[in-house]
Order: C-alpha cells, then structure tokens, then sequence
C-alpha cells in the first residue's frame, strides 16, 4: 500500500471539514446554473444567464425601490392572530411563528414611505416567503395602512404583489380582505392619487381577483405568473390546451391585460418617471 493510499482517508476528512459558506454559491431555479451569491445579488437577483427573475422579500425590494434605498418602514396594527382556531397537519399559530422565524417579518406585506425619483411615496410589498405570501386579515390590514399613508402624505401607493391567494387558515375572513382593499382604493381615486401595481412571480387567487388588477397602471415583472385558478384547473374544466405562456406576464402584455413588462434593474426608473408624471396634476391642484 503507497504513502498517498494510506493519508487518502485522512485527506479527505480533512477536506471535507473544512468550513465553506452555506450561501456562497446560488443554483437559477429555472436554467439550473451555478451563480456566486454576491455576484447574484448585485445582480438584484436576476440570473445573468437566463434572466430569471428570482422572488425576494421586502427588505430587498426597498432597498432596491427607494432612492439610495432610503426608507421608514409603517407599523401595521396587530390582527387576531387566529381568529378561527384553525388546524391541519399543524395549528396555524404554529405555522405563523415559523413563517416569522425564517422571514424575519411580521406578515405577508410589509408598507415603508421613502421616495423614488425625489417623490414621496407609500409602497407596500408582499412576501412570499410568507406562507405563500396569502391574503389574510395582516395582509388586509397592512394595504389598509398603506392606503391610509398614501392619502395623509399626498402621495401615490404602489403595491408589489407576490401571493398565492387567499389564506385557507383564516376562511371567510380572508375573502373579505378583497373588498376592504377595494373600498380603500377608492378612497384613494375620491382623493385623485396614483396607484400603481408592480406584479412579481406568483401574482393568482384573490390577491389578482382584487388589488392586483385594479391598478392605474399595471407593471409585471418578466416571465411572471399571473393569473386566478391555475393552468390545470383552467384546462380541465373547458377541456382545452392552453397556449404556451399563458399566464406569463409577456402573455398578458401582448392581449391587453398590463402596460408594461419591466426588468428589475429597469424597475425604480421606471416608478420614478410615472410617479413623476402622475403627481404634477395633483402638485398642480395643491
């Protein structure tokens, strides 16, 4: 047996306890390649090779929405936490605490003020990190917040949505987030302010059944989902293929349904151009 056979073993123990950053390298959930965190980041999440636009929280969309990612995040009023006593494989206080435990956040939207192109603002982010970032009475109670912010500071409210729907847990309550949300818009449209609706990847359910659609203006971000039952659920009940991409935001651009698809990177120009734009009339009226 040679030296080198006998120090293998050895060796490679050795190697393999050597510490090495969990989260160095990041694998594109859609071509599959190999990316440096950092390099990922800087990137805004955005896969260099494939364009993928990765989902990310709220604290990265501030950083990346607001000028110089300046911003003051709003304190939500407290909700019932589980108003229906709720259980299936677990109790829902129980899914609750673990959602708040790996995100970092309260709930499923996070509101913070700033300003993007020197104009104050109110945005609001969903997460969908967060329990699939579904629509319940905190989700309710922050676009509420948010609302409410937008039409003290004269400001618009721009709301990007991430969210599989309603959330099961919280039943009927759930479904009557969709018209409280839609009462507060229109008091923000009695009150001649903008709002503007950035849908991310996914965008379905009851958040696209209500706030998500009803938007002055409707931004996706590219290859987005967006729609309200599922493809599968569509195509068996009309018993037809769907065409390819349907329920991507390049889809819907092309049959009416948004204004624009914009990159991440291109995003906060964007916002920054509309909103200027959109406030002149009410500077004016001021």
């Amino acid at each position: 047996m040679s030296w080198f056979t006998r120090l293998r073993p050895r060796l490679t123990s050795m190697l393999s306890r050597r510490e090495t950053p969990e989260n160095l390298w990041h694998k594109c959930a859609k071509c599959g390649a190999m990316l440096y965190t950092k390099e990922f980041e800087e990137a805004l999440s955005v896969c260099p090779r494939c364009g993928h636009h990765d989902r990310i929280g709220p604290a990265a969309r501030f950083a990346q929405t607001f000028d110089a990612g300046r911003h003051e995040r709003l304190e939500v009023p407290r909700v019932p936490e589980d108003p229906l006593k709720f259980r299936d494989q677990k109790r829902y206080v129980e899914r609750l605490r673990a959602a708040r435990t790996a995100t970092g956040e309260g709930e499923a939207m996070a509101v913070a003020t700033g300003t993007i192109g020197g104009v104050p603002v109110v945005v609001a982010v969903q997460n969908f990190a967060f329990m699939g970032g579904s629509m319940g009475l905190g989700v309710g109670e922050a676009f509420l917040t948010a609302a409410a912010a937008a039409i003290k500071a004269r400001a618009p409210l721009i709301v990007m949505t991430a969210a599989g729907g309603a959330r099961m847990q919280e039943g009927i309550l759930s479904l009557m987030q969709m018209p409280r949300t839609t009462v507060a818009l229109a008091e923000l449209r009695e009150a001649g302010l903008p709002y503007i609706v950035v849908m991310t990847d996914p965008t379905t359910g009851g958040v696209t059944a209500s706030y998500a659609m009803l938007g002055d203006i409707a931004i996706a971000e590219p290859g987005a989902l967006i729609g309200f039952a599922g493809q599968r659920v569509i195509e068996q009940t009309i018993r037809e293929k769907l065409p390819e991409g349907f329920q991507r935001a390049e889809y819907l651009l092309d049959h009416g349904m948004l204004d624009m698809v914009v990159p991440r990177a291109e995003l906060r120009p964007t916002l920054a151009r509309l909103v200027q734009l959109l406030m002149r009339p009410v500077a004016a009226a001021a």
